[in-house]
């Protein structure tokens, strides 16, 4: 028994996750592919990037969920920070590891307030609302003030143009043995060049364009 595999997490989930995949974007469809690819790379237009994609879910997989689930589990994190809540799919995996760790605290972060709105609701129905802090704006802001002393576990999964920038605020709250998971690198070279330097951090490629990085130093 777990809070990620029973009720009422599990059933919230399955039907976020068809939704997710029943879900179109017009508005993606509107943008030509090379265009696309620029605006994912860009660091000064991303803000009206996922504007525009306002609609889109852009979850995890299930399996990178689980995944996120597990990390957090087996290294019994307790504070955990997320960078692109969406629609609240990875936040519900972090927030029920955090309840069967026995508590904690995730601070996640979302520039559009629809998306905040909605991702709040599927929060409060999975139970797990106590467990975290919704902020709302861009994370540049939100996550340079307020944080814990030290940090278990990062998720990267917002503009990803901006892994870098965030990184550079969260980083000396990391100790050694705290794991940062960023999605789809295949956009931010410059963040994996530096996770993958031999510096600070041991680093790893996962699944198509998952990047699993430890804290080493």
């Amino acid at each position: 028994m777990n809070t990620l595999t029973t009720a009422p997490l599990a059933p919230l989930l399955d039907r976020l996750f068809a939704e997710a995949d029943a879900a179109t974007s017009p508005a993606l469809q509107d943008i030509p592919w090379e265009e696309r690819e620029r605006l994912m790379r860009s660091k000064t237009e991303y803000l009206g990037l996922y504007s525009t994609l306002k609609d889109l879910w852009l979850p995890v997989s299930r399996e990178a969920g689980t995944l996120l689930y597990m990390l957090a589990r087996s290294t019994q994190a307790r504070s955990i920070v997320e960078f692109g809540t969406s629609f609240g799919i990875s936040t519900l995996h972090l927030a029920a590891a955090l309840r069967d760790n026995g508590g904690g605290r995730l601070i996640t972060s979302e520039f559009e307030p629809s998306k905040v709105a909605r991702s709040r609701n599927h929060i409060t129905e999975g139970g797990l609302i106590d467990l975290v802090d919704i902020r709302e704006g861009d994370a540049l802001k939100t996550l340079s003030q307020d944080l814990p002393e030290t940090i278990d576990l990062v998720l990267l999964d917002g503009a990803k143009s901006l892994y870098a920038d965030v990184l550079d605020l969260l980083e000396d709250r990391f100790k050694p043995g705290s794991l940062i998971v960023a999605d789809n690198t295949d956009y931010c070279l410059d963040y994996v060049e530096r996770v993958r330097s031999g510096g600070n951090y041991l680093s790893v490629p996962f699944a198509e364009d998952i990047e699993l990085s430890m804290r080493i130093g």
